[in-house]
């Protein structure tokens, strides 16, 4: 069953890059919400407490930065 999955990020972010390729090279679709040119995006990440990016919700469950064990966890992988 495919996840919800979505991935704050911004312009200048090297681990949001990393985490990205990481979901496409899984074959896992997402959607990006960046920062630095969404303001509803920014205000939705400092709404659930984080200042940094990346973060990843999947299926609603929060991923603070590029943790690989969690994002396999949480997917199934």
């Amino acid at each position: 069953m495919a996840k919800d999955v979505i991935i704050y990020t911004s312009n200048t972010c090297p681990y949001c890059v990393t985490a990205k390729e990481y979901l496409q090279e899984k074959g896992i679709s997402y959607t990006e919400k960046n920062i630095q040119e969404d303001l509803t995006a920014r205000k939705e990440l400092m709404d659930m407490g984080h200042m940094g990016v990346p973060v990843l919700l999947i299926d609603g469950e929060e991923v603070v930065g590029f943790n690989k064990p969690k994002i396999d966890e949480l997917l199934g992988l």
